[in-house]
């Protein structure tokens, strides 16, 4: 395979693989990472300043700095782009063959083609993805399953229009070398698809979209920003063509949620309520402050803890105002093909999360499953009726305090040994699972990805070093944990019989105590869950 100047591909070359990886989308490639690569390191770098700050016992607020920003009441982002005008209903999923057809197919009106916490970063997931996306846009995507079931694409017309999400900016993409240095992951999942995509999207009407995952601050959206107009002048696409959806994913970001759609003006798309990521972050940016930052076990966290309802209701608040789209958090369960009690119970709480969303504001919301497009379709048609979206509904009650957003010892709920077993439980297998190549997974009816993971990791870590007890008395230790995992992991492979993977499992457990129980938090898992696959 033809090359470009400096550029070197370390990862092996499959069938088709020169169709992405051409000359000309390496040049591309490397004229992002030298001009932005640096930057992006030192706004990883104030990260890490601001958490030393929050560990010693700072704490957050709303930017004295930026306080015009919020105060001028004059500006708005871009009027939404053909295929973003409804977003009543969004599908998420991995950009494999399958899942794109079937996203692309559900009747949602929007796909997340997910490069980031739903996939993972394997170098053919990566390269194939692309190759996913392309075809489709051509239309000559198909796929057999071993079975022999056919799938193909409806009319262009029925089909949900793609939004991709790349990797957060702390990640890198190792099989390419700028220079002799890893480049961004986030560089290459966007470059890529805007260099193949963006001109075969804008035939279709449409045009480049993005969801912009684990920002936590206004820079870091200055800095996607200034990636856009430099890419789009590059490619001689006019600027404002690519739109992006920010996830509002991460405790800092909510205090500059006015501040990252103004960064994004000409570009936004308006912004997204991460839910579980948004609980892994409260967890690891106070996970040393004892009692005031202690959350009861995962599944005892709902929406409506009052910290998450100040969260979620300042964010419809901050987009409406400024006209833009305020896009709900994910329905994870997976429908059971053996109970229907269980599907029963589980589409009532869909129901009423929906509900409760689209009553709030929200222009819309995401799904993980085909099987829950129509719930949260209905729910939503409910409320909007023929009107594309409620961004005219500016909530203008809606008051929220830094307080507010910081009340997390207002939530209800305990820790139990249940919830500490479920933890490591979803935790081993979703891990075996990553490392194997397969980031979306489902566990006890729910689609797992790399932020429930995340919180269950991190709220073992944040009970070992805060010394928390058990409702029923026991201590939390890194004794107990141990054993815990050893018999979780009997469990599971009972469970699994002879699909149990004992090579796989091993690395997960390395992982999972690394992640868990070691002194030194680790920032994300699947920074050195990275390391170990290929």
């Amino acid at each position: 395979m033809a090359g470009a100047e400096g550029v070197e591909v370390t990862g092996p070359l499959h069938d088709r693989y020169d169709e992405v990886l051409t000359p000309g989308a390496l040049s591309f490639l490397a004229s992002l990472q030298r001009e932005f690569g640096a930057r992006r390191k030192e706004l990883l770098a104030q990260r890490g300043v601001r958490e030393s700050r929050l560990t010693a016992g700072g704490t957050l607020d709303f930017l004295s700095e930026t306080a015009d920003v919020r105060n001028d009441t004059a500006w708005r982002v871009a009027e939404p782009a053909p295929g973003l005008e409804d977003r009543r209903v969004e599908i998420t999923g991995p950009t494999d063959r399958k899942m794109t057809i079937n996203a692309l197919n559900s009747g949602a009106k929007v796909w997340l083609a997910d490069f980031e916490d739903a996939n993972t970063p394997l170098w053919e997931n990566m390269v194939e993805g692309q190759l996913s996306l392309r075809d489709a846009l051509d239309r000559t995507i198909d796929f057999t399953s071993p079975e022999g079931k056919g799938y193909a694409l409806k009319p262009d017309d029925e089909l949900a229009t793609i939004v991709v999400r790349p990797r957060g900016w702390h990640l890198d993409e190792k099989h390419v070398l700028v220079d002799g240095e890893r480049m961004s992951g986030s560089l290459f999942d966007f470059g890529l698809y805007l260099f193949h995509c963006a001109r075969r999207q804008l035939d279709k009407g449409k045009g480049p979209y993005y969801y912009l995952p684990k920002i936590e601050s206004h820079l870091e959206a200055r800095l996607w920003n200034d990636v856009f107009n430099l890419a789009q002048d590059a490619l001689e696409i006019p600027r404002g063509t690519i739109r992006a959806t920010v996830l509002i994913e991460t405790i800092p970001a909510a205090f500059e949620m006015d501040e990252i759609l103004y960064e994004l003006r000409d570009h936004s798309a308006g912004l997204n309520a991460g839910r579980w990521d948004y609980l892994f972050s409260v967890i690891k940016k106070f996970r040393s402050r004892g009692a005031d930052f202690l959350l009861p076990e995962r599944n005892a966290i709902t929406m409506t803890a009052p910290f998450m309802r100040a969260y979620t209701e300042l964010l419809v608040r901050t987009c409406h105002k400024r006209g833009a789209h305020a896009i709900g958090g994910m329905a994870a369960f997976i429908p059971s093909r053996r109970d229907e009690e269980v599907n029963r119970v589980a589409f009532e709480k869909v129901r009423g999360d929906k509900a409760r969303e689209s009553g709030d504001g929200f222009d819309g919301s995401w799904v993980a499953h085909p099987d829950l497009v129509p719930i949260c379709r209905e729910i939503f048609d409910g409320v909007l009726g023929d009107r594309p979206n409620q961004r005219d509904r500016l909530r203008e009650e809606v008051k929220v305090s830094a307080a507010d957003l910081l009340a997390v010892d207002q939530t209800p709920g305990e820790i139990t040994e249940t919830g500490l077993r479920n933890n490591v439980d979803v935790g081993l297998q979703y891990i075996a699972s990553w490392l194997g190549g397969n980031g979306a997974v489902g566990i006890h009816n729910l689609m797992e990805d790399a932020a429930t993971a995340e919180i269950s990791r991190s709220q073992i870590w944040q009970w070992i070093h805060n010394d928390v007890t058990l409702a029923d008395g026991t201590r939390v230790t890194e004794k107990l944990v141990e054993q815990i995992i050893d018999e979780e992991l009997g469990k599971i492979r009972e469970s699994l019989g002879d699909r149990f993977d004992e090579q796989r499992f091993a690395q997960a457990v390395s992982l999972f105590k690394e992640v868990a129980l070691a002194d030194d938090y680790a920032e994300f898992l699947t920074v050195p869950a990275y390391e170990r696959m290929p």
